[in-house]
């Protein structure tokens, strides 16, 4: 471009004319023979070349294996947790289960955790078993009295209970319920009014969960994650007389 404008010129004449791509393809007489049949001028109808494309239609359609409703899960980790973090899948995900017993003033004696999908009845006498409470002489370890939702009655629990002389106020499941009623015996005592205290467990889990990291639960092995606890549990005491 730094030479004179002649020569730029003579470039412009030396070019050879380009051949229309009907002639070079074979395609002008087709599209203009269409075009007249139809009375519609070729260029007009050039939105109808999408038929000449090698899928006349999307991949999912033509494969219905392919096709998946809903989003794709974003879970990428195949292998199972390890037993030292705690955590496991349920119906909310991967989560973990705090089982947790207090005294009447929401004062926190002990807890044990578990991974999510693990069944809280089997869990009732490990998590007693943490119970130390100092005294002049020998910690105490047994309670006056157990207060229990459903999750935890069964009759192994029962019986664990009645032999440390151990009284509860657990209601019974549906399942249990109809079984009774099939097999007749005693019924088993629950006291509705003296059920209302066990409330005292559910705001003692309310005034834990005040500290994000055990709410979210943002440590990543269970040992951290049971040190955050024990340290609530440690201020909770301090602040509740």
């Amino acid at each position: 471009m730094a030479g004179p404008t002649g020569t730029v010129r003579e470039l412009e004449h030396d070019l050879p004319q380009l051949r229309p791509m009907g002639e070079s393809r074979r395609l002008g007489a087709a599209a203009r023979t269409r075009a007249g049949r139809s009375g519609t001028p070729w260029r007009r109808r050039l939105g109808g070349v999408d038929r000449f494309h090698d899928r006349s239609c999307t991949s999912a359609r033509r494969d219905p294996a392919s096709r998946q409703k809903g989003g794709t899960s974003n879970y990428n980790k195949t292998s199972p947790e390890p037993s030292d973090h705690a955590i496991g899948r349920s119906r909310g995900g991967l989560t973990t289960k705090t089982h947790l017993v207090c005294d009447g003033k929401g004062r926190p004696l002990g807890f044990a955790l578990t991974a999510g999908q693990v069944a809280d009845t089997i869990m009732l006498p490990t998590t007693m078993e943490q119970i130390r409470v100092p005294t002049a002489g020998r910690p105490r370890s047994r309670p006056h009295r157990l207060r229990a939702d459903k999750g935890y009655p069964s009759r192994a629990n029962r019986a664990w209970l009645r032999a440390r002389d151990v009284k509860t106020t657990i209601p019974e499941r549906d399942d249990q319920i109809a079984h009774r009623r099939r097999r007749p015996g005693r019924p088993i005592a629950f006291d509705a009014d003296d059920y209302k205290g066990r409330n005292v467990v559910e705001r003692c889990f309310n005034r834990l969960k005040q500290w994000r990291g055990i709410a979210m639960r943002s440590d990543k092995t269970a040992r951290n994650y049971h040190a955050g606890l024990c340290l609530a549990a440690t201020l909770l005491w301090f602040s509740v007389s």
